[in-house]
């Protein structure tokens, strides 16, 4: 029989494993996103700044990935199907928008903020170990940098398109 603080590590275990799972389904769901994103650009430097983004996030996957195996778990290896539905309408919406791009961007932006949010919420909610904690802001700074320079495209591109 397990001890109360014995059960409380454990549940501690599970919430941290859950939380971490759950990001690293949704950045599997952000790279596929971005590299959806790409095959629909119009600009080249669009197609590159996406192209960057995906492999930021294939850096993101395999952090939290080593991160689940340190805590002897085994990490997910696919994305959500709510995702690859939303990455479906992407390829919808790109038919039938008259500016490609900006499209692109806004549904980049909304990535990204939900993204942001995952990452504050987890933060929030969760008793990481410093370590852990230090990645996750890190990889949260980054997509909100992210966010900033999405942003500034679609300005641009609105500007542009204006």
């Amino acid at each position: 029989m397990k001890t109360t603080i014995e059960k409380a590590k454990e549940n501690v275990h599970e919430n941290v494993v859950s939380s971490l799972q759950d990001l690293l389904k949704r950045t599997y769901d952000a790279e596929a996103g971005y590299k959806k994103a790409m095959e629909n650009a119009n600009s080249d430097h669009l197609v590159q700044f996406l192209k960057s983004r995906a492999a930021q996030r294939a850096q993101f996957a395999n952090e939290l990935d080593h991160e689940l195996r340190r805590l002897n778990e085994s990490p997910v290896e696919s994305g959500s199907t709510k995702a690859a539905l939303h990455r479906s309408w992407i390829d919808v919406k790109s038919f039938v928008s008259s500016s490609t791009d900006e499209a692109i961007l806004e549904e980049c932006i909304r990535g990204d903020k939900a993204s942001l949010e995952t990452y504050q919420d987890i933060l929030k909610d969760q008793n990481f170990s410093p370590e852990t904690t230090r990645m996750l802001n890190e990889q949260m700074m980054r997509v909100k940098n992210s966010l900033d320079e999405v942003k500034r495209l679609e300005d641009i591109e609105e500007t542009m398109n204006a």
